[in-house]
């Protein structure tokens, strides 16, 4: 029978209350979900659960909720979702508030962020060899005038 090794398990089980307290919040973003339910998950106070879960993820939860919520938008916006949409599909309630946040953070405003995909993918499928760097593709033979997708590496 093998021994527990007792200073390790309280580690253990503290970081697998945190991590599935972050599980909650990746699965559950787009719901109505704050501190009070995210910290229940954990089963732990809500300060003491804000201290270990920025120690652990080095953000507050509610800095990885927004985190989540905008990393999500992002997809949707290259999936060509329109921005309305986008914003209550991530839990934002407000499309101010979302659009507010996310030029914060993103540096574009969603439409913009949209707009900026939709151009450099146009481009992409115009002059794919543009977007490759000039040393692999003449390492690999391509070149402007040759069809780099007909060498067979």
């Amino acid at each position: 029978m093998q021994k527990i090794n007792t200073d390790s398990y309280p580690k253990v089980y503290l970081y697998r209350r945190i991590v599935q307290a972050k599980l909650f919040i990746d699965d559950n973003y787009a719901e109505k979900i704050d501190l009070n339910s995210i910290s229940d998950e954990a089963y732990f106070s809500k300060f003491h659960f804000i201290r270990v879960f920025k120690s652990a993820y080095g953000k507050t939860p509610h800095q990885y909720l927004i985190y989540v919520r905008i990393e999500k938008a992002k997809e949707l916006l290259k999936a060509e979702t329109p921005v309305s949409a986008v914003c209550f599909l991530v839990g934002f309630d407000s499309l101010s508030s979302f659009s507010g946040l996310f030029s914060k953070l993103v540096g574009k405003s969603p439409s913009d962020y949209q707009k900026h995909h939709q151009q450099t993918q146009k481009k992409i499928s115009q002059s794919p060899l543009s977007f490759v760097p000039g040393c692999y593709a003449y390492q690999h033979g391509w070149t402007e005038n040759s069809n780099f997708e007909e060498t067979g590496d």
